[in-house]
């Protein structure tokens, strides 16, 4: 096994649509490719997919060891960019040591993650028992951890390959549900001589709203919303909102469809001008492409009434976004956090789209309620749903210990040792499967969640090197 097979691997993946909720073509894959190495494999109701390789001569009283990665990936691509994640191969581009989609999401998160498995299992590294477990819609609501049967896999350590930072060992990780809130809301006729202008916040850097929400980066809805409450003094109309996408991604573009007094049209263009000029400055660092926009548009609905438009500006404006409490225990940890996802409109029913994760229970609820309190104040109905647990530290590890020393031996320093704000199936595991002891590791990911997801070819080589070494010591 060496990372040049891993990316082999990996390249055919990306060829592989396997969208959250649509991962049936790589399910079937996995099961080929099972049958075609002579490897047991079976499949449960809900598509996990584990496939056994028996040990080695002479390891044949090696504990097994659960090796897990989840099928899906997140679909985002660029606005303006013709791309169907359902019948087409990512484009990607090797560029300055780093694997990119320029224009889509990558996949490595967790495409990366399913190649080390079948690397290992097609090397003929010298391994105790290995079960490699492909779970379905982590990205969505970890529907294949939540389904998963007791007795599935028999192994009692498990190592998860759904992180992004070579050199970081993750022994916990934070909970989470999301919060989707509706508005339905009434039309009014055009104001006669009106204008229709398109106003956009585009080239927001977006990210991952675990691993990002703490780097400051520019949420493109919130920013059009706050541009909105800025401009509601002025006789204007609102038709229609729109932005985001995912409830794990942080928004990138956003656009309102509105009606402005002809002889008001340029005063307009100009406070977006300078809400540009503004965006600008505020997220130099973050976010270099960001930037507002006002064009002549056409558009057949009604605009939406006037109280109504005002009431779905303000609660989008109070809705909180960021992070709301860092740890006080782990130095540079994001403990509690929301994040304003999407907002759509299909027919005459705003749905917004928000997400809580927190590594304290009571936390998560807390911020969920104050999510659902400002919806409430707007008269919006709101829900919660798709909770999932969080993943409690222990220091005190088998797996941590035996990863720890063969970093070290490998590189010559110890790995950091870290919690994740981000959410991994670990927690789910544990509930069904108490006595298991878990890791998780990986190579460098950065952007994933959106597009420019890149993939650091200098850390795979690391992190292949260190995944063998485990696999191959562990006793």
């Amino acid at each position: 096994m060496d990372s040049e097979s891993v990316l082999r691997i990996f390249k055919e993946i990306t060829t592989i649509p396997r969208e959250s909720g649509h991962e049936g073509p790589m399910t079937a894959w996995l099961q080929e490719f099972a049958a075609s190495h002579g490897l047991a494999c079976k499949t449960d109701k809900t598509g996990n997919v584990l496939i056994t390789k028996q040990a080695a001569p002479g390891k044949e009283k090696v504990p097994t060891l659960v090796l897990q990665a989840h099928q899906d990936m997140v679909c985002e691509k660029n606005a303006g960019f013709s791309f169907d994640f359902l019948t087409q191969a990512i484009p990607y581009e090797i560029e300055d040591g780093w694997m990119v989609a320029k224009n889509t999401t990558l996949g490595a998160d967790d495409g990366i993650g399913i190649a080390a498995c079948l690397a290992l299992l097609e090397s003929d590294a010298p391994a105790g028992k290995l079960e490699c477990l492909f779970t379905i819609s982590e990205e969505t609501g970890m529907d294949g951890a939540f389904a998963i049967e007791k007795g599935f896999f028999t192994g009692k350590t498990l190592i998860n390959l759904d992180s992004e930072d070579e050199g970081q060992l993750f022994v916990g990780c934070a909970g989470g549900m999301d919060t989707t809130a509706t508005f339905t809301f009434g039309r009014e006729n055009l104001k006669k001589g009106s204008a229709i202008l398109s106003v956009k916040v585009s080239g927001a850097q977006g990210g991952h709203s675990g691993d990002d929400i703490n780097k400051n980066r520019c949420n493109a809805l919130r920013e059009l919303v706050r541009f909105l409450y800025t401009e509601m003094q002025y006789d204007w109309q609102l038709l229609s909102i729109d932005g985001g996408n995912k409830p794990n991604a942080i928004c990138r573009e956003a656009e309102a469809v509105i009606a402005v007094p002809g002889d008001e049209v340029q005063d307009m263009i100009d406070d977006v001008s300078a809400f540009d000029a503004l965006l600008k400055a505020e997220y130099a660092s973050s976010d270099p492409g960001v930037f507002a926009s006002a064009s002549p548009a056409e558009c057949s609905l009604k605009p939406i009434a006037e109280g109504d438009a005002a009431n779905i500006i303000t609660t989008l404006l109070a809705v909180p976004h960021g992070v709301e409490k860092m740890s006080p225990d782990i130095p540079g940890l994001v403990e509690t956090s929301t994040n304003l996802a999407a907002v759509h409109i299909k027919d005459d029913v705003l749905t917004v789209i928000t997400s809580q994760r927190s590594s304290v229970v009571s936390e998560l609820h807390a911020m969920a309620e104050r999510v659902e309190a400002c919806f409430f104040l707007g008269s919006f109905d709101a829900e919660h749903h798709g909770e999932y647990p969080g993943w409690k530290p222990n220091l005190k590890s088998r797996i941590l210990e035996v990863s720890k020393q063969s970093y070290k031996k490998l590189f010559g320093h110890d790995p950091l040792v870290l919690a994740i704000h981000a959410g991994l199936e670990c927690g789910l595991f544990l509930e069904k499967f108490p006595d298991l002891d878990m890791i998780s590791f990986g190579p460098t990911l950065r952007g994933v969640h959106a597009p420019g997801e890149k993939l650091e070819l200098a850390s795979l080589e690391k992190f292949v090197k260190h995944l063998e070494d485990v696999v191959v010591n562990f006793s």
